[in-house]
């Protein structure tokens, strides 16, 4: 590589720009073993001409000759993207318009680069690699460097070989228009059209035939040497607003070249942006007769020509100008045009022109013909000493133009509308959404008044939505079953559109359905077929309130409107599908129900997020426990969607497990922070745990990254505890604080989760505070409001998230009066730790009952105090305590300060122990034990309903093997007197 770029630095400066790039083509192909290589440089607006090309075919190189600079192509992307590009062959590589005739290139694939001149890309140098494939991080490198020689050589290439040395008179300009051939052009800067004169085909020897009307065909005749240097003069004339004046060389007709001299000046709009660029050209290689010969073609050509000096005086006119005017040259030569009748007659033409000449500034602009009824565009090029007047009947021109500027603006009305369409549609979630979308953006433009989506489901179809339907009507058509002879069944059967003009074109073809146009008030329809991946599963209906007909292109466009509203409206089934089982499932995991407790009433709320979004993890819970405690807990499962969702579930049945287990509120974070951390990764979830004993009053709370709750006194003043914040669960160490408060009877605890206080507009802190403001709005007045806890939840959710705000995130929001149980409702001994305790529990169990008028519980409950404290004294170790609570249930409680726990087992017929808890479950509702601060306690529950049963345990609830009352009765008295043990008592 280094040999080559050797070489090159060793050619001398001012070779000419064809033999710059010839030099960097043909070395680049040998070094990078390449089959061919082209050299394209940038032209006006959109096009790139091919200027050099080595080793290639001009069958492959012919379609490559003028290509689009704003297209897919590797040289015009590179001039984009300001680096190389590599285009493989398998991506098809070729100009749109070499179409069916262009050749597949060979080898692996196109490597291009792009090549500047100054800060601004010219053009790209193109090489075809062969079997190597893609170039080496060092080929791109060699590559890079050519680029570099190529760019300096460039600009120390020599003009091209003639030049006009100086400037034109003014006397010598007027007599070259008289004696060269002068082709005007007229180039549209912004737009790319370009604008010749039968001279100027003339001059540049192009067919009228082969004239696009566009810049590429300047580009196409243009000597290549030339090429670059008249660019550049064209862009610096543009962007310095000077006069354009260049000298180069064009194709003959028979392939040779001939030299032309050109001169234009440039006009902009307000912003300062080139529109137009208005010049003349001419041959300046010809011989006098032929100066003479073109000289007269000028004077015939069909386009009026006219010039004047800077005193208006009339110096030249051709014939068509002469028949423009109604005089001919020798009656105006000389004379000021203003003079003449037939220029007066054209307004603002005066005014014009000399505005014109005092800016200095090309000008061009469409008038109407004195007495022919013709449209004329009059350009003019002002000059150093005079003004040249070009008159071109453009009737049949601007006729055109207009109708194609209507169906233009026909076809960005419609893209417009498909676009507006395609932005609601992709906003759509629901098929609701979907209607609403089509209703919104179809229905006016087409002057409809009526809408109607419907689907197949099984063989029948069912409306999804409607518009301008009365009900009935479409009470009548939902769930019709499947007919051929039915305008809906026969749209979706075939699959192709139906339009229906009439309601007698209607009866006509559907005599059996005549009288659904009177239901349904519509007197012409469009039947669009819902069709996605070649399976059609229903049918739009657009319909209207007078008789219409469609045009074609009105129904092609219904056509390609129905394909969007598809796609959308399956997306949006797929959706509400997945969406009604997402909420059926989140329902299912939240509780269906709150229970009712002595210790806490309670209301609760969870509020989804807005439209669109999936379902949460937001979760509440209230779990009755023993001994008057109750467990209140909230969480909330970061993210939205059904995996959440199930996390959710999972959480808060692991939650319920182990507060039944009685463990005690930072045992639960711990275990719940296990389960999270084993979950997927990056599994969060926040929680806030509630433990409140309403023997106590004490509330003792444990929370991983939760907010914390707000407590409400009864005199109505709200604070938050100041808890020590956790991480959230799943990225906590524990162990985990635990904070416990005193809380008076009465007392709201309200438990939330971060949907409810945060938002995108609004800090926690600040929700927080709002929160507690409206709490604390509620208790005052009446106090109605704080008492009623439903409708406290209805104001707090209200406030916090109104309903006409989409949310984000989704909300759960748990309230619960908590209620203390008096002292009247429980009754505590200290028992001896001998077994003596058993009678002694019994005796206070009878006339603590007795006080409570609980007498017909008293054997049974006498039966389980004597199990429970026997099996303590047995089995444990002191202290031994009693106590009773009253509630909707009679509990019993045995503490002890021993940490084992009983295990009930099945006892067989020859087993003296093992019955005592069978027992126990047989006497009570439920019974269990749970850890305390000194040992454990092991409770009972009996329904306090239903006392009018008889007194003590009936037969059948004793029928254990080996066991009757009376033996069991014998049992007691001898542990009372401490001859011997229970036996039904469990080993601990």
């Amino acid at each position: 590589m280094n040999a080559r770029l050797a070489l090159l630095s060793a050619v001398e400066p001012g070779v000419v720009e064809s033999e710059v790039f010839r030099l960097a083509l043909q070395h680049t192909v040998g070094e990078l073993g390449a089959l061919g290589g082209m050299i394209h440089l940038r032209g006006p607006m959109s096009a790139l001409r091919l200027v050099s090309a080595a080793g290639l075919p001009a069958a492959l190189t012919r379609p490559w000759e003028i290509i689009d600079q704003e297209g897919p192509l590797a040289p015009a992307r590179v001039l984009h993207q300001g680096r190389g590009v590599w285009a493989p062959a398998e991506s098809g590589e070729q100009p749109v318009s070499a179409g069916s005739d262009a050749v597949s290139w060979p080898g692996t694939g196109l490597a291009s680069v792009p090549v500047f001149y100054g800060d601004r890309g010219i053009g790209a140098l193109t090489v075809v690699m062969g079997d190597q494939g893609e170039p080496t991080v060092e080929q791109w490198g060699f590559l890079q460097a050519v680029i570099t020689w190529t760019e300096e050589r460039i600009r120390q290439a020599p003009p091209p070989a003639r030049h006009l040395r100086e400037e034109l008179s003014g006397d010598l300009l007027r007599q070259a228009l008289k004696e060269v051939p002068v082709g005007s052009w007229d180039w549209n800067v912004q737009t790319g059209e370009l604008v010749w004169d039968e001279a100027a085909l003339e001059l540049y020897r192009t067919d009228p035939a082969d004239f696009t009307g566009r810049i590429e065909d300047w580009m196409r005749i243009v000597h290549p040497d030339d090429l670059a240097p008249t660019l550049r003069a064209a862009d610096r004339a543009l962007r310095h607003r000077t006069v354009f004046e260049a000298e180069y060389r064009v194709r003959r007709q028979d392939g040779t070249y001939g030299w032309t001299q050109t001169r234009a000046r440039a006009t902009y709009d307000a912003q300062g942006e080139p529109v137009r660029m208005i010049g003349m050209g001419w041959e300046t290689n010809e011989s006098r007769s032929a100066l003479d010969a073109l000289s007269r073609a000028l004077r015939h050509m069909s386009d009026g020509f006219l010039a004047v000096d800077d005193h208006w005086r009339i110096l030249f006119l051709n014939l068509a100008a002469e028949h423009m005017l109604g005089s001919s040259e020798e009656e105006v030569f000389g004379r000021v045009l203003w003079e003449l009748p037939s220029v007066q007659q054209v307004p603002d033409l005066e005014k014009r022109c000399r505005e014109a000449a005092a800016a200095q500034q090309p000008a061009g602009f469409d008038m109407e013909a004195p007495n022919t009824g013709r449209l004329l565009h009059l350009r003019l090029v002002p000059g150093r000493d005079g003004l040249t007047l070009y008159f071109t009947d453009v009737t049949d021109k601007r006729r055109h133009e207009a109708e194609r500027a209507a169906a233009e603006h026909a076809a960005i009305e419609r893209a417009a509308r498909i676009a507006e369409l395609t932005a609601s549609l992709a906003k759509a979630t629901t098929s609701r959404d979907v209607v609403e979308a089509v209703a919104r953006r179809v229905l006016p433009p087409f002057g409809a008044s009526g809408l109607l989506v419907q689907i197949i489901e099984g063989d029948r179809l069912y409306n999804v939505g409607a518009v301008g339907y009365p009900r009935a009507f479409l009470d009548s058509i939902n769930g019709v079953p499947r007919v051929v002879r039915d305008p809906f069944w026969e749209t979706i059967l075939s699959g192709t559109p139906l339009f229906l003009r009439s309601r007698a074109e209607y009866t006509t073809r559907y005599p059996k359905l005549a009288a659904r146009p009177t239901q349904g008030r519509k007197q012409a329809w469009a039947f669009m077929p819902l069709t996605v991946s070649g399976h059609t599963f229903g049918v739009c209906v657009v319909s209207f309130d007078q008789p219409r007909r469609l045009t074609d292109e009105e129904r092609t466009l219904l056509a390609t409107i129905s394909a969007l509203v598809a796609q959308a409206l399956e997306r949006a089934r797929l959706y509400d599908a997945e969406h009604t089982r997402s909420q059926e499932l989140q329902r299912s995991l939240l509780p269906s129900g709150l229970p009712e407790l002595p210790a806490c009433t309670a209301a609760a709320r969870y509020l989804p997020a807005g439209q669109g979004m999936d379902v949460g993890g937001d979760w509440y819970d209230i779990i009755p426990l023993s001994g008057g405690q109750v467990a209140l807990v909230v969480g909330d499962v970061m993210g939205h969607g059904l995996p959440e969702a199930a996390t959710m579930g999972r959480l808060r049945t692991a939650v319920h497990t182990l507060a039944d287990l009685e463990l005690p509120p930072d045992e639960i974070m711990s275990h719940l922070n296990d389960i999270v951390g084993g979950m997927a990764e990056e599994s969060y979830a926040t929680c806030l745990y509630a433990l409140y004993d309403s023997t106590t009053q004490v509330c003792s709370i444990a929370r991983a990254g939760h907010p914390p709750p707000a407590v409400v006194h009864p005199d109505g003043s709200v604070h938050f505890p100041e808890l020590t914040p956790d991480p959230p669960l799943g990225a906590a160490e524990p162990p985990f604080e635990t904070f416990e408060m005193t809380v008076p009877d009465g007392s709201l605890l309200v438990l939330y989760t971060d949907g409810l206080v945060e938002s995108a507009t609004r800090e926690i802190d600040d929700g927080m505070a709002e929160l507690a403001r409206l709490l604390r709005a509620a208790h005052e007045g009446s106090g109605e409001v704080a008492a009623d806890l439903e409708r406290l939840c209805d104001t707090v959710t209200t406030g916090l998230l109104p309903a006409e705000d989409s949310t984000a995130d989704d909300a759960a929001l748990l309230v619960a009066r908590l209620h203390a149980l008096t002292d009247d409702d429980m009754a505590s001994w200290l028992l001896p730790e001998d077994p003596r305790a058993a009678g002694e529990a019994r005796c206070h169990v009878r006339e603590q009952l007795h006080t409570w008028g609980l007498d017909n519980l008293t054997p049974t409950t006498e039966l389980l105090v004597s199990e429970l404290v026997g099996n303590v004294v047995r089995h444990a170790k002191g202290p031994v305590r009693l106590r009773l609570l009253r509630g909707p249930e009679l509990v019993c409680e045995v503490f002890d300060g021993s940490l084992t726990m009983p295990r009930i087992r099945r006892a067989s017929e020859t087993d003296e122990g093992g019955r005592g808890l069978q027992l126990i479950t047989a006497l009570s509702r439920r019974w269990g034990t749970r850890y305390t601060a000194t040992g454990k306690c092991i409770w009972t529950e009996q329904p306090l309903l239903g006392l009018d049963s008889p007194a003590g345990p009936s037969a059948d609830v004793l029928d254990l093997p080996l066991l009757d009352c009376e033996e069991f009765a014998r049992d007691l008295e001898a542990l009372t007197s401490g001859d011997q043990e229970l036996p039904g008592s469990a080993p601990q």
